[in-house]
């Protein structure tokens, strides 16, 4: 068996005490975030408080090997209390599928390998976890577990969730801009109609937020859902239409759409300004020390880098301002049974560095639009169950668990990619990493 490698362990001087990158981002003023010198590790969800994990085995040799391989399926038992069997490659059963696909033939077979450890203070409790990432791109798992290695060696990320909120817009179009403003009058106060109605066909989910707004003769009827632990599309449409049926009722519209205005799975200024959702930010402090050592950069090269980008961004008009979010998150998504398509919607942020007083790097990302669930959907196939095992973040209360985790992965990915950028080792990792050229 080849050589197995353990990464440098120096033990941070953890984050300084400030509203870093959160302050930066109008987080509501009863929003506490506080970044800790020494995280003290209380384990996965639910469990008792134990020893923290060890380095993810790795071999110089041969990283396939079947030898390293069971070390890191070991690694995985440790974390899960049990067998992996559909990480692991068993066969599924067709119908385990039922419910999620029409015309089954099969399952596609995706590589997934494990990053981390990655240690963030998440709104549950300090978390220490091994991240399951499905891609076949060469060098991304390794470029995310550098980043939450250095991240670790600081004393683990803060990572909080902010705002929750699933919205939908209806369209209800009118004769006369008129007759749109009356209806918006009226929508207002139905909302408690709205409310009962909501509550007559979901027990997990509500409605908070009713918000609409006048488009010429059209109404737009934004409405607001919390969806508990799952994304909660198909209740929150339900609860849409009838709320939607409803005020037709005593407005006669012309014409109903129950997506008149869509904003599903496509990145829009909507979710950037009011959030879509999950709402959550992840922040870190680098010291210089290990910038210079493990990343071969420093904090003033990180921040002036990412000046540039901003410069590029503005001038792309684009949603997303950070620099390997989609990477992370469709790999994230695919491994544990996320809808990928949400992946649009969810890459979309900002990355933020700027220097401590001291002079190191503080660090941090803003995602306001993370669309995840631990329960219903994909979650319950057999590999996304026992991927969210591996996360700690399966069933009822894990939903913004998850999400945090989320985002400091993020927050690795985009760490890992800068500094690559920055010594100018982005194109040989890849080369080295990445390349899964066809024999000839």
């Amino acid at each position: 068996m080849g050589r197995i490698q353990q990464p440098k362990g120096d033990a941070g001087s953890g984050c300084e005490p400030s509203s870093g990158v959160f302050g930066k981002m109008c987080v509501p003023s009863d929003t506490r975030v506080r970044c800790a010198p020494r995280l003290r590790y209380i384990g996965p969800m639910n469990s008792s408080p134990r020893t923290p994990l060890p380095a993810i085995p790795r071999s110089r040799e041969d990283d396939f090997s079947k030898e390293i391989v069971e070390a890191r399926r070991a690694l995985a038992r440790r974390v899960t209390g049990r067998e992996l069997p559909h990480v692991f490659g068993r066969s599924v059963a067709p119908e385990e599928a039922r419910g999620n696909v029409e015309n089954f033939i099969g399952f596609a077979q995706v590589p997934i390998g494990i990053a981390g450890p990655l240690l963030v203070d998440t709104s549950a409790g300090v978390r220490e976890v091994i991240v399951p990432l499905a891609t076949t791109e060469g060098a991304m798992v390794a470029s995310y577990s550098r980043g939450m290695s250095w991240i670790h060696a600081s004393g683990g990320a803060v990572a909080r969730v902010v705002r929750e909120g699933l919205s939908q817009h209806p369209v209800l179009v009118f004769e006369t801009i008129n007759e749109a403003v009356a209806a918006r009058e009226i929508a207002l106060q139905m909302k408690p109609q709205f409310e009962a109605i909501t509550a007559a066909i979901t027990s997990h989910g509500r409605l908070v937020e009713v918000a609409p707004k006048v488009l010429g003769r059209r109404l737009i009827l934004r409405l607001v859902f919390t969806t508990g632990d799952a994304i909660g599309i198909n209740m929150a449409a339900h609860a849409t239409d009838l709320c939607a049926a409803e005020l037709a009722k005593r407005t006669q519209p012309k014409e109903r759409y129950v997506h008149g205005q869509d904003v599903e799975k496509r990145a829009h200024a909507s979710g950037a300004i009011e959030g879509r959702g999950r709402s959550v930010g992840a922040e870190v402090v680098l010291r210089r020390e290990l910038l210079k050592e493990r990343a071969r950069c420093t904090p003033e090269s990180m921040v002036a880098i990412l000046e540039t980008y901003r410069i590029g961004f503005a001038e792309l008009g684009t949603q997303n301002q950070m620099v390997q979010s989609a990477n992370g998150l469709a790999a994230l998504f695919l491994a544990t049974g996320q809808d990928p398509a949400y992946v649009t919607e969810s890459c979309c942020g900002q990355l933020d560095f700027s220097l401590t007083d001291g002079g190191d790097l503080r660090a941090g990302v803003w995602i306001p639009s993370m669309l995840v669930g631990t329960v219903g959907g994909g979650s319950g196939q057999g590999t996304a169950a026992e991927c969210l095992d591996l996360l700690g973040c399966r069933g009822s209360g894990t939903a913004n668990t998850f999400a945090e985790i989320a985002a400091a992965m993020v927050l690795a990915g985009d760490l890992s990619l800068m500094a690559a950028f920055c010594s100018h080792e982005f194109v040989e990792a890849h080369e080295s990493l990445g390349r899964n050229r066809p024999p000839k």
